[in-house]
Order: structure tokens, then C-alpha cells, then sequence
């Protein structure tokens, strides 16, 4: 865990994420927290993600999701070196 971002802000963010209830309620918290590009940003990075661990090229992401090859190399950075967050998620997400 990265010490610089253990702050009781950043616990009090992730208590109030940990009470959301279902996608519904996720959508109006991250609305109000979140500008659109901040979520999406999010949301392509976990995309991102995803591809990455089936094996696709930075050119099939960069086509499919619009990421720049910085950001590929960033969140493949994450996984490979990371805190295993990603793999955490994925491991609990439904097979598609």
C-alpha cells in the first residue's frame, strides 16, 4: 500500500464507497464525486486492465478504448508491479 495515500481522507472515501449498495447507487455517489472525464478516465483504465490481462496488443486497446499508449503502459505497469488490486477485482468479478 502506497503510504502517501493512507490518509483518514482517503479512509473516509473508501468507507463511504464500501456502503454503496448496488450499481444504481454507484452511479449517483461517483456522479456527484466524480466530473464525467474523471469517471471515465476510471472506467477506461479498468478496461484497459482487463484486455491487458487477455493478452491483447496495445494496438487492439488503443483502437477499442481510445487509451493512449502511456496510459496502457501505466496500467500494465499496475498490473505487473502493483499491489495485485486489479487481480483482487477480477478474481471476485463473474466470468464473462
Amino acid at each position: 500500500m502506497n503510504k502517501k495515500i493512507k490518509t483518514e481522507a482517503v479512509d473516509s472515501l473508501f468507507d463511504a464507497i464500501l456502503t454503496l449498495k448496488d450499481r444504481n447507487e454507484c452511479y449517483a455517489f461517483f456522479e456527484d464525486l466524480c466530473t464525467v472525464n474523471e469517471l471515465l478516465s476510471l472506467s477506461q483504465r479498468f478496461e484497459v486492465a482487463s484486455m491487458l490481462r487477455d493478452h491483447k496488443t496495445y494496438l487492439d486497446i488503443a483502437e477499442k478504448t481510445g487509451a493512449s499508449t502511456a496510459t496502457i503502459s501505466r496500467v500494465n505497469r499496475s498490473l505487473n508491479y502493483g499491489n495485485d488490486g486489479y487481480e483482487l477485482v477480477f478474481n471476485r468479478l463473474p466470468q464473462k
